[in-house]
């Protein structure tokens, strides 16, 4: 399916100013064309920010000079014995790009001053600064050191729609049909996260059954393609911008937390849970409460298609699970009378284990009396009261 970036004519600009107050239009961007390629300062960390960058490594004629901002080093693990290096960082070393590491802390960063080529007021029109999936605040005074319109940030949301750190995370979770790019103007955090002016917009359907890593690798190649068609409008003189919609019930995208992995049976289905995993799994592995205490870890779901009705009369509420040896997996009890497979658990402080050597382990005070005598596992959404 062949998708195509909107690009902003400048009789829509003209109509949508006329439909603002005089106090909004004077905030549209008006910019001058650089003249020549750009100097560019990408910041970023993760996967995302990586194929962006290389989308945008490979448009000679859109940039002079390319370095890249990036977190240290860091130790991680017990006691420091694993170091967490950037993937922006191995990406920017091997195109052999220059490579800056801002400090570990928030409140050094708001004084962090930028490399050479990107200091000095007035700001060139040819510096430009770009971020995608960077994770940090950006200070006034660092924001200054670019001219208005130099700011963008690739955000991967059909904005207003899902601003925030989690955007993608979160439209796989509302069940989002489609999802999308833009390449937004950045503004200070206190006019609002992701809220700027979009200078390309690119729409992209979510395939249904799709993981995070999947969905994260095609709108980053989307938006580094749709970054470097925006640099070059810029560069021609025929980029703008236009104002984010106004939608009252648009849905924002906080961080990921352990309250988004927990599973509620009774009110989630089979096919909800799995989606969930397929959104979040990455970050934080599903999970719910055993009536001991101890949480246990819901590891590569799957919908139980076409299940035997006998089996609803075993498991005779949400919550209630047994070990079904025809899929080799823990059948769940789900919302709407759905059943989910677990192929593999891992309980609190445990190993992952298979369904069936989980199964086997389980003790008497883990286990309830199903509805037609078999001995089941009843999981909960929140701690027992013990």
């Amino acid at each position: 399916m062949l998708l195509v970036a909107l690009r902003i004519k400048p009789r829509i600009c003209a109509n949508l100013l006329l439909r603002r107050s005089l106090s909004h239009a004077a905030s549209t961007i008006q910019t001058e064309s650089p003249d020549r390629p750009f100097d560019i300062l990408f910041f970023g960390r993760d996967e995302f920010s990586c194929l962006v960058l290389e989308q945008l490594h490979e448009a000679r004629d859109v940039w002079q000079e390319l370095h890249i901002a990036t977190q240290p080093d860091m130790k991680t693990g017990r006691r420091g014995s694993v170091l967490s290096v950037s993937p922006l960082k191995v990406v920017g070393q091997k195109l052999g790009l220059p490579v800056h590491e801002i400090p570990p802390d928030k409140p050094s960063f708001r004084t962090w001053k930028p490399p050479t080529p990107f200091l000095g007021l007035p700001p060139p029109p040819s510096r430009l600064l770009v971020t995608a999936s960077f994770g940090r605040i950006l200070s006034s005074r660092l924001l200054q050191q670019f001219a208005s319109g130099r700011r963008l940030n690739v955000h991967p949301s059909l904005l207003p729609m899902y601003r925030g750190p989690a955007p993608i995370q979160h439209a796989m979770l509302d069940g989002q049909s489609e999802t999308g790019v833009c390449v937004i103007e950045m503004t200070e955090a206190k006019k609002g996260i992701d809220s700027g002016e979009i200078w390309g917009e690119e729409r992209l359907p979510i395939p249904e059954g799709i993981k995070f890593s999947s969905l994260r690798d095609l709108l980053a190649v989307r938006g580094g393609k749709l970054l470097v068609s925006v640099l070059r409008d810029m560069i021609r003189g025929s980029a703008l911008a236009r104002y984010q919609p106004e939608i009252a019930d648009a849905r924002h995208a906080p961080m990921i937390t352990a309250e988004d992995a927990l599973i509620d049976f009774s009110k989630m289905t089979a096919a909800e849970i799995v989606r969930r995993h397929d959104a979040i799994s990455h970050q934080k592995p599903l999970f719910a409460y055993l009536k001991t205490g101890k949480t246990v870890q819901l590891h590569e779901p799957s919908m139980y298609q076409q299940f035997p009705r006998s089996l609803l009369n075993r498991l005779t509420v949400p919550g209630m699970g047994w070990y079904d040896p025809r899929t080799e997996a823990l059948a769940i009890r789900c919302a709407e009378d759905t059943i989910l497979l677990v192929p593999e658990l891992q309980r609190q402080d445990k190993a992952r284990l298979s369904a069936k050597t989980w199964w086997n382990g389980i003790r008497p005070e883990m286990s309830a009396v199903g509805g037609d005598g078999h001995t089941v596992l009843q999981l909960l959404s929140m701690p027992p009261a013990l």
